[in-house]
């Protein structure tokens, strides 16, 4: 029964994280596009929500102390935040901590896919968003150093992912839950 009630509640966690980056995808790419100040606000907020939601997932998966991993991506997402914040208005920095961030926790998400696998199975797709989020950080951090000036539109692509992944991991999980019923 406890099984149950988990797989359902990572279900609506998965499609509530889709839901939130589509949402912040979309924000980016209309207004975010042609507004440096809610550009810089949608940049500091997309790491305080991947705070916000590891620490909820964390305490209905059996608490902080349970979950180290997300309880140190908590911590990581919160200083990143602080980081953009810092690094704005020069984009190029913050291309270079979205880099370093999307590298670190996509491991991070990487190691909670191969946990939840052996428990929930239907993980596949978190543990592939997890390894490309580190490979995506590796070419942020290389982006970061060109001239080239980036703008929210190359972390919107990276949300758009990650937006995809979550909805595809809720789906894969509701269908495996569908075929064990």
């Amino acid at each position: 029964m406890q099984t149950s009630t988990n797989e359902t509640w990572l279900k609506k966690y998965y499609f509530a994280r889709a839901a939130f980056s589509f949402a912040w995808l979309a924000a980016a790419v209309t207004v975010g596009a042609h507004s440096r100040g809610i550009a810089d606000l949608l940049l500091v907020c997309y790491p305080l929500w991947d705070a916000l939601a590891n620490l909820i997932d964390a305490q209905r998966s059996g608490g902080l102390a349970s979950n180290r991993p997300q309880a140190f991506n908590v911590v990581v997402s919160l200083m990143i935040a602080a980081a953009v914040y810092l690094a704005l208005p020069d984009m190029n920095h913050v291309l270079g901590v979205f880099g370093f961030w999307a590298i670190l926790s996509g491991l991070l998400q990487l190691g909670a896919g191969l946990r939840r696998r052996k428990q929930y199975g239907a993980q596949w797709a978190m543990m592939l968003s997890g390894g490309q989020s580190a490979l995506a950080g590796a070419v942020f951090m290389f982006q970061a150093q060109s001239p080239a000036v980036p703008s929210i539109a190359t972390v919107a692509g990276y949300a758009g992912f990650g937006a995809f992944y979550f909805l595809l991991s809720a789906l894969s999980l509701s269908i495996a839950i569908w075929r064990r019923t």
